[in-house]
């Protein structure tokens, strides 16, 4: 009998059977989450991220709810390395058909603070890396192939991103690279993926003198919550589906409408919607608590 304790998706199953998918930033957070959603739909799920401990935990997850992933350490910000990675999924696996170029991460400061170290670390993470895991996908296999997809994560980096300038930097310049991406590697699918405040582990990586403010985030939302990461993992699997076969170059926002608001005028709604969470081991941020 099948496990009784795995993730509830809410599309059918076996849709990404006989598919393999690489997540990278796989071992915590949004990435864990989409690679089990991924797993439990049929895919087989390469797991790559920098700390090998982080992604056994995952593929040991995954193994006991019947699904099948593997994991590579990469830092996706090593050029040789990502070249050697996708190799070795090639390698085990046979095939890539789709790639979550979910792997990230940012610190808050204001710009003026900003070194050019931290502003090149955080560049090179949410944009080089990405671009390197993109290009080789498709040079190792999906353009010989004739086809794939990729969703690139950016974020809620409309109209600036003041207090984190070089991450809304880097992701309105992976925003730029999907949509030249689109349009130079068709028929492979390349879209965006914006997720909002999202109530993840990643929101415990900023310094305590920012949980006060993080835990007053949802009074912003028209929605009047935090998004959960099995939200942002339905978006990721919708864009790489069959269903999205006529999406690219897009970019889907996953933030409860916050962009939308507009502070001179008070048209927040009243009250919040149920959210959907079908990750099986999801927690709240301690944050949150």
């Amino acid at each position: 009998m099948p496990p009784v304790n795995r993730y509830a998706s809410v599309f059918r199953p076996g849709l990404f059977a006989g598919q393999v998918a690489i997540v990278t930033g796989a071992g915590s957070g949004i990435g864990r989450c989409i690679a089990h959603e991924l797993a439990a739909l049929g895919a087989r799920v390469a797991l790559a991220g920098r700390k090998p401990e982080k992604l056994q935990r995952t593929r040991e997850e995954i193994v006991a709810a019947a699904g099948e992933a593997r994991g590579y350490a990469c830092d996706i910000r090593e050029e040789d390395t990502v070249k050697q990675t996708v190799s070795n999924v090639l390698a085990d696996f046979g095939r890539i058909d789709c790639l979550v170029n979910n792997a990230g991460g940012q610190f808050a400061s204001p710009l003026e603070n900003i070194s050019a170290k931290g502003w090149e670390t955080v560049v090179r993470t949410n944009l080089t890396g990405g671009f390197l895991m993109a290009r080789e996908c498709y040079a190792q296999w999906m353009k010989a192939a004739r086809g794939g997809a990729i969703v690139n994560m950016v974020a809620d980096m409309w109209l600036g991103m003041p207090g984190m300038g070089h991450s809304g930097a880097a992701r309105a310049g992976m925003l730029n690279f999907t949509e030249t991406a689109a349009c130079e590697w068709a028929p492979v699918r390349v879209n965006a993926l914006a997720p909002g405040w999202i109530a993840s582990s990643g929101l415990d990586h900023y310094p305590p003198e920012m949980a006060a403010h993080i835990q007053t985030l949802h009074r912003q939302v028209p929605l009047g919550r935090l998004g959960t990461e099995s939200e942002v993992s339905a978006a990721a699997c919708f864009l790489l589906s069959p269903a999205a076969a006529f999406i690219s170059g897009s970019c889907l926002r996953v933030d409860g409408a916050v962009p939308n608001v507009r502070h001179h005028r008070n048209l927040l709604g009243q009250g919040r919607t149920e959210p959907f969470d079908g990750f099986h081991l999801a927690r709240k941020p301690k944050v949150l608590e």
